[in-house]
């Protein structure tokens, strides 16, 4: 399976768990609040269910009341109580949904009801016509005793008073059964909330663990494997048996590392099938060229008095061209070489390399070279000492002022130095600049000019391999600064 597949599913596994737990949570919520909502019916049940017992008593000393006075306040307040009560039970019907209590409160109802058509309504008539005649106040005399003395209202009341006690404590004991289903709800979901995200951070915890693992470990062996390829072994190999997206990194490098080995074995045998062709070449090329001075010599020796001038011209002209010749071959040689050789690292005085630079250059004349307080470095003392030699010669070479000059000097920056040679001398137009540094090329004819064009392309390709800078501020007629860094060694 690949990496981008686990990382998938856990993401999907980990959303899974979240939205049960999201769910859950929801469902609780939902719970509390129908609890929220049953808690405020029952307590206006239980409200109603007070004011109702009330209104009963205020019914019953009202009627009393009358009964004893003949005063119609009593009445008006029977007759307010009884309303509020009808009102009282329609409210109550709402508020119910157990069937239960709804069977009681319809058994209210009927007490309630029975009560007031049988003995408080008929007593409550008989009073009010009890004083516009005797034989009224007879009746009223005969509805009371004949209402009371049985008493059967009596136990209706207390009936009633009954009823009230068994719904109120029906209405408590839902409220109390509502109340431990909510507790055992909100510990059933707190217990399945902390368990369901316990194992989301769990999973998705195991999932980073094995991806990373997955992945690191494989990483740091392509990794170890890149470091060898960088330090020239070409010939690492990655073992992965896995089909994944790694597996398919592991196979490119493999590939890769092959591709690379390859192309380093034909690219040493190149340059070692160029070294030897530069210096068979080399050899035999020195050969021949030395027997035509030699002949020159020999016919310069031997026929001097018969040579014309122009014939003696001529023989020094084919001398300057065998020398020439020679150069190039030498030239070509140093420049194979310059990036080739091994060569250790020592401190060097660049003070004294440079005067030994300059005094090693033929033909410097009447030239001034004025050399500056350079540094003390660790470095390749024979790389530096080319470089100098041939950019002091060149400056020498390509300068026909009357006072020629050529000044060394130095910046140093943080992490390396940069060493100047300016001159005072004939200055390279802008688009000459890049030419200069490839081999053979020179900006004179070389009939009116001897030079071989190898020094600057020596000089750069030591700089390139150094992994340096080089570079050139010239104009025509104003001189040139020939500039070049070099990294700080310890």
């Amino acid at each position: 399976m690949k990496i981008s597949h686990y990382i998938f599913l856990g993401f999907v596994s980990v959303l899974i768990l979240f939205s049960i737990t999201t769910f859950v949570n929801f469902s609780l919520s939902n719970t509390v609040m129908e609890n929220n909502d049953y808690f405020t019916r029952s307590t206006n049940l239980v409200r109603n269910s007070g004011r109702f017992q009330r209104n009963v008593l205020t019914m019953v000393n009202g009627l009393r009341g009358y009964l004893l006075t003949g005063e119609k306040s009593f009445v008006e307040a029977y007759d307010s109580a009884n309303i509020e009560n009808e009102i009282i039970l329609k409210e109550m019907e709402g508020l119910i949904t157990d069937s239960s209590q709804t069977k009681m409160l319809r058994q209210i109802k009927d007490l309630n009801d029975q009560w007031t058509e049988e003995y408080t309504d008929p007593l409550k008539q008989a009073k009010m016509f009890a004083s516009v005649s005797r034989q009224h106040l007879d009746t009223f005399n005969k509805v009371y005793k004949d209402k009371f003395a049985s008493g059967h209202e009596r136990s209706i009341q207390t009936a009633l008073q009954q009823q009230f006690k068994e719904f109120a404590a029906s209405e408590y004991a839902m409220r109390e059964t509502r109340k431990q289903e909510l507790a055992a709800s909100v510990t059933n979901t707190r217990s399945l909330s902390l368990l369901l995200t316990t194992t989301s951070i769990i999973l998705g915890l195991s999932i980073i663990t094995f991806v990373t693992l997955k992945i690191s470990r494989r990483i740091r062996v392509m990794t170890d494997m890149a470091n060898d390829i960088a330090s020239g072994n070409y010939d690492v190999m990655v073992k992965d048996i896995g089909k994944d997206e790694m597996s398919d990194l592991g196979n490119a490098l493999n590939h890769m590392s092959t591709e690379l080995s390859r192309n380093i074995t034909l690219l040493k045998r190149s340059n070692e099938e160029l070294d030897q062709f530069a210096q068979i070449v080399s050899h035999d090329l020195k050969g021949p060229l030395r027997g035509i001075s030699n002949v020159v010599s020999w016919i310069e020796e031997d026929h001097q008095q018969e040579l014309t001038p122009q014939m003696s011209e001529y023989m020094e002209l084919i001398k300057g061209r065998v020398d020439r010749a020679e150069n190039l071959i030498e030239g070509l040689l140093s420049y194979a070489k310059a990036d080739k050789e091994t060569i250790e690292k020592e401190a060097v005085i660049l003070n004294a390399l440079v005067k030994e630079a300059v005094d090693n250059l033929p033909d410097t004349g009447d030239v001034h070279v004025e050399i500056g307080d350079l540094p003390t470095i660790y470095a390749e003392k024979l790389w530096l000492f080319q470089i100098f030699s041939n950019l002091i010669s060149n400056a020498i070479k390509h300068n026909d002022k009357a006072d020629p000059k050529v000044k060394v000097y130095f910046k140093e920056h943080e992490d390396h130095y940069e060493f100047f040679v300016e001159d005072n001398g004939n200055g390279i137009a802008n688009h000459y600049h890049k030419r200069i540094f490839i081999i053979f090329q020179t900006l004179k004819d070389r009939d009116s000019f001897e030079s071989t064009g190898v020094g600057l392309a020596i000089v750069k390709k030591i700089i390139d391999t150094k992994k340096q800078q080089i570079n050139v501020v010239s104009s025509p007629g104003k001189g040139s600064v020939f500039s070049f860094t070099w990294s700080k060694e310890q």
